[in-house]
């Protein structure tokens, strides 16, 4: 039986049901955890998540996604504060598959689908944590409304709408003392934000201007390390150095990457007409960001006794406690400068139009500086020497939106259209003073395009009390086009590639008694290779260019996805359980190398089939066991493995990369009078795999490692003006890897004032 008859089947089950009548009045939407005062701004088919004030009081939140970093069988990849690569996972997504997250700040889009990895994330800067009045949650691809990447699910912000006249602000401090092998510093940070709010009393304008400049310094990344070497022949001895046994390499570790200094400005502005069913919206935000490694530590000394940080002597051969390695000059204690100024602008517009509400939105993020320079090793560094460009060209991509929405007896009927266009070009040079990017000597160019447009229509049948049926069904139509790759003279243009695929979504929901309700959700999805994984090639870290970094050949990768739902309200406590699966064909995937030189390289392959499946439990209770107390608590069991590769089989029926098989959240609320609020924040996820094979398993650098931090926050209202906190990040000190180091404990303080 074919997928569409299953569907087609199920529905005329459902319709053909005798559905129990509720004796009370329910919300459609079945909404596992947060609150109610809004209705959810994501079509809510599978599992659903709307999170606002309540939810936020409890979270120290110094950035944007820091606010849904509790939300069920979810995880953040955020490694510090200000991170620039803070990709968010669903269940059982791998959180390099940043492409099959697809994330929205007021319906304007801000997922970047240049790339799909962490180097792809959200655009999350263009929105501070103050601006945030509520996040949507979605798991999963089951309403015809979304593209594709919508596969592993959709995030939604809406930001705050001035309800009068009034102006905010708001400082933040914090302060990490980071100790690990041979680097110990207490790393400081903070940030200030301002604005005003305006509306006016009888008309329908409102307008919402702010700004904020955050600052930071950060644990080190990475970690530099000796590279084994055949004895007996000539090498400078050297000692220090610091051995772990368990990271990835097991080689001695000769010191770090520098503490990042991360300098974020952000400038928006939202402007709102509203008179009777017509709404206006448009904003602007600016984002400048740059990151600064200047100072990186050795943990060698030289034959002097000094700091060594590597020599051209003997080849860069070294010999410490007797064994022979390697450290080369020109790759290792580099410093770097990378440098992201983006700008977000969007129109949206809905009224009604012939029987039909209509709503439009377009809306476009546009890169106008993306460049990273860095030198050829230390000496280089300080002495503004020889060292590596790779800037963005022409890089930025477009997006509309057009839904009609028009409800006909028990149909509520919705017709739309979206359409993309991504663009991408990267530089690659050799320069002559690495910090000016002086005399450029080219290297390489990769870049390109992709397309995408898609149909959707969608009917929400009422087909009896409690009982509610949405069939949808939805057609992409993808092009890559402009494809190119220039290595010195050498010229490769790749031929435009065309593809298209129908998808079909049915959701059944079913109040059939007083509290109780359950929803199943079936849908197919497909999602197209990103413009990055198609053309965008790279240079290693030796300078040398990656033939594996990109390939215009990838296919599709192409999911069927079931959910059921189970929802009981007792009232102050609503217990959820849900069962997910999930089967995709082509799974897209980002595998780690090294080239001839033991440096790091990535190669982008299609898996034939992944499967995921796994049991959700979610507990939200409301000023229960006793008045004051809430409490949002979460658990799941997630099962994802390699099920066929033909291209490397020892991957078959091995546990996914980075997903673990169990992970929990919850946060822990109590009210101790009503200016004053304690909050407590756990998250675990189980050690997972640290490659597609299961071969590495660490809790080391290198690894991506088992997680368990707590968090705990006392936040007080001063009078309805000023308001104070203070909270500490990682109160256990917990010592966690995603490749790189997690933040150890982070000490917040915040105040906020408005007038």
């Amino acid at each position: 039986m074919s997928w569409l008859h299953l569907l087609t089947t199920l529905s005329i089950i459902a319709v053909s049901g005798t559905a129990a009548r509720a004796e009370e009045k329910e919300d459609i939407a079945i909404l596992v955890v947060g609150q109610r005062d809004r209705p959810i701004s994501i079509e809510p088919r599978g599992l659903s998540v709307s999170l606002g004030d309540r939810q936020f009081a409890g979270v120290n939140a110094a950035n944007a996604e820091d606010l849904i970093k509790y939300a069920p069988d979810f995880f953040v990849r955020s490694r510090f504060i200000g991170d620039n690569a803070a990709v968010v996972g669903f269940r059982g997504t791998h959180t390099t598959q940043s492409a099959r997250a697809l994330v929205m700040v007021d319906g304007f889009v801000i997922s970047n689908f240049l790339g799909n990895s962490f180097g792809f994330p959200p655009a999350w800067g263009i929105v501070s944590p103050g601006e945030i009045g509520q996040f949507d949650v979605v798991y999963g691809p089951y309403s015809a409304r979304y593209p594709g990447n919508s596969m592993g699910g959709i995030v939604n912000v809406t930001t705050r709408a001035p309800e009068r006249t009034e102006a905010f602000g708001n400082v933040q401090g914090f302060i990490q003392p980071y100790r690990h092998y041979g680097t110990q510093e207490s790393l400081w940070g903070g940030s200030v934000e301002a604005g005003f709010g305006f509306k006016q009393k009888d008309g329908p304008f409102s307008l919402r201007v702010s700004g904020r400049r955050l600052r930071n310094n950060t644990q080190p990344l990475f970690f530099y390390q000796l590279v084994p070497a055949a004895p007996g022949a000539p090498a400078t001895p050297i000692s220090g150095g610091i051995t772990d046994r368990g990271s990835l390499i097991k080689a001695p570790i000769a010191g770090d990457y520098a503490t990042a200094h991360t300098k974020q400005d952000q400038a928006r502005a939202q402007l709102r007409f509203d008179s009777g069913d017509v709404h206006v919206e448009a904003l602007f935000t600016y984002w400048w960001n740059s990151d600064r490694q200047l100072d990186p530590k050795t943990y060698l000394r030289g034959p002097n006794g000094l700091p060594f940080y590597g020599s051209q002597a003997n080849g860069g051969r070294v010999l410490l406690n007797g064994a022979a390695y390697t450290l080369n000059p020109f790759l290792s204690f580099n410093q770097g400068i990378a440098d992201k100024d983006e700008w977000l602008a969007g129109l949206k517009v809905a009224a009604p139009v012939l029987g039909f509400d209509i709503t439009a939105t377009l809306s476009t993020l546009q890169y106008d500086r993306l460049r990273t320079r860095r030198s050829n090793g230390y000496l280089a560094g300080l002495s503004n020497g020889p060292g590596i460009l790779i800037a963005q060209g022409p890089t930025d991509w477009y997006t509309l939106d057009v839904t009609a929405a028009r409800t006909i007896g028990a149909h509520a009927i919705a017709l739309g259209l979206n359409a993309n266009r991504y663009r991408t070009s990267q530089l690659g040079y050799s320069t002559l003073r690495w910090r000016d990017a002086a005399t450029p000597s080219f290297i390489s160019l990769t870049g390109g395009k992709t397309r995408l447009f898609g149909v959707f229509a969608e009917d929400e049948i009422s087909l009896a009390d409690g009982l509610t049926v949405t069939p949808g069904v939805r057609a992409e139509f993808w092009r890559s086009y402009d494809g190119r790759r220039i290595l010195g003279p050498a010229v490769t243009r790749y031929a435009p590639r065309r593809d298209h695929r129908v998808d079909p979504k049915l959701s059944a929901r079913w109040v059939f008694a007083p509290g109780w309700a359950t929803e199943l959700s079936l849908a197919t999805a497909t999602r197209f290779p990103t413009v990055g994984e198609l053309f965008q090639g790279s240079l290693n870290a030796d300078g040398s260019f990656s033939v594996t970094s990109f390939d215009p050949t990838l296919k599709p990768e192409h999911s069927r996805d079931a959910n059921l739902l189970l929802r009981r309200d007792l009232g102050r406590v609503t217990l959820t359980g849900s069962l997910f699966y999930q089967r995709v064909r082509n799974t897209i995937f980002n595998y780690l190398g090294f080239n001839a030189n033991n440096v790091a390289s990535l190669t982008f392959r299609n898996i034939d089939v992944t499967r995921q499946y796994g049991a959700e439990l979610i507990a939200e209770a409301r000023n229960w066991p006793f008045e004051g107390v809430d409490l949002d608590a979460n658990a799941a069991r997630i099962d994802a493995i390699t099920v066929r590769n033909r291209a490397d089989p020892a991957s078959e029926g091995v546990q996914f990369a980075r997903i673990p098989k169990w992970r929990l959240n919850a946060n822990l609320r109590y009210h101790i009078d009503d200016g004053t609020l304690f909050a407590l924040g756990a998250r675990y996820a189980s050690r997972p795999n640290s490659d597609i094979d299961g071969l590495l398993r660490g809790d080391s650098y290198g690894y991506t490692s088992e997680l368990l931090q707590v968090d705990a926050k006392l936040s007080h209202r001063i009078n309805a003006q000023l308001h104070i906190s203070a909270g500490v990040n990682n109160l256990t000190n917990d010592k966690s890897w995603v490749f790189n180091p997690v933040s150890q404990r982070t000490f917040l303080i915040e105040a906020g004032w408005t007038l």
